[in-house]
């Protein structure tokens, strides 16, 4: 058995001022309750929440709080993510810290939430880190798990254990539940899906194992979450197959088929393209029926002869 120890945090997110204080006193409640965690994880955008007005310009003094907090308590964090500047750009960015207080590693959404999350540019890049005599980590943020090749590269480079902070305050909250839940079964490996409440998400936070059992599932309330994962079941799944049955890591290696899909000139995207440009819905849009836009239709008083729209406005209130 190969042990580990991680702490999935889910805690009330404002908007309007920073969350920097409340986090800081979630990792000394974390640390005087649960003194063998050995990794914090925090939920997308903790710091300071999903407004990029209320970020700071430079987030340096609060990464040196969070490196400060690390090194204190000998532990491994991942204080959420962050949106960052650079050179005209913004990114959602997200930075581990190691026991020593080093910043070890920084990873950058590729999939911002458009068109919802606005101004904000991919990362291009994936990213695995080691602890040391433990195993292998990816990170992802939020929607990027609703692309499947990004856990592929991730496994593919060795990952064992997907943390994942999120920010999700949708109706679509229970479909990434599900889509997680089937990333593990399908990638062979834990995952750390924590979300925030609030400004910050509405909760569910939720731990897999490889096989896609539930370890955990939070509903709606502040709550600390720590898991103890062993990396010995991670290799051992993805030798022998999910209870004893799919390998399916060594099945996509050892496939002798072709994705065209992911060759820019080999594949016909024109199928892609007819869908348009990823832009807002507007209101009372046709898009993507066969019904007319509304500008094309015609009023109503044209449809019923010798009506007007009041006249049949009072008539159906009447």
């Amino acid at each position: 058995m190969t042990p580990f120890s991680i702490a999935g945090v889910q805690m009330s997110v404002s908007a309007t001022h920073e969350n920097v204080t409340a986090m800081v006193s979630k990792i000394e409640h974390v640390m005087a309750v649960f003194p063998w965690v050995e990794m914090i994880v925090f939920s997308e955008l903790a710091p300071y929440g999903p407004l990029l007005s209320n970020t700071p310009e430079s987030v340096k003094e609060t990464e040196h709080t969070f490196q400060e907090y690390a090194k204190r308590h000998g532990v491994w964090l991942v204080p959420g993510s962050m949106f960052v500047r650079e050179s005209g750009r913004t990114y959602n960015e997200a930075m581990v810290i190691n026991p020593d207080g080093e910043v070890v590693a920084r990873y950058r959404k590729m999939f911002p939430f458009a068109p919802y999350e606005r101004d904000v540019t991919g990362g291009p890049d994936v990213l695995v880190f080691d602890v040391p005599g433990v195993g292998r980590f990816g990170l992802s943020i939020c929607y990027d798990i609703w692309f499947p090749e990004t856990t592929r590269q991730l496994t593919a480079m060795g990952a064992e254990v997907l943390l994942l902070p999120v920010l999700t305050g949708t109706i679509d909250r229970d479909i990434e539940v599900s889509i997680a839940r089937a990333t593990a079964a399908m990638f062979q490996t834990y995952v750390f899906d924590i979300n925030g409440l609030d400004a910050g998400g509405i909760g569910q936070s939720c731990v897999f194992d490889p096989s896609g059992t539930v370890l955990y599932q939070a509903a709606g309330q502040p709550e600390i979450i720590p898991i103890e994962v062993d990396f010995d079941m991670v290799r051992r799944q993805r030798t022998v197959g999910l209870r004893g049955l799919g390998q399916t890591l060594k099945s996509f290696r050892d496939h002798r088929g072709n994705f065209p899909v992911y060759e820019d000139d080999q594949f016909d995207t024109s199928y892609l393209d007819s869908l348009g440009p990823l832009t807002m819905p507007k209101r009372g849009t046709a898009q993507g029926t066969n019904e007319p836009a509304p500008e094309e239709i015609a009023p109503l008083s044209e449809h019923v002869e010798g009506a007007s729209i009041h006249q049949i406005s009072t008539k159906v209130g009447s």
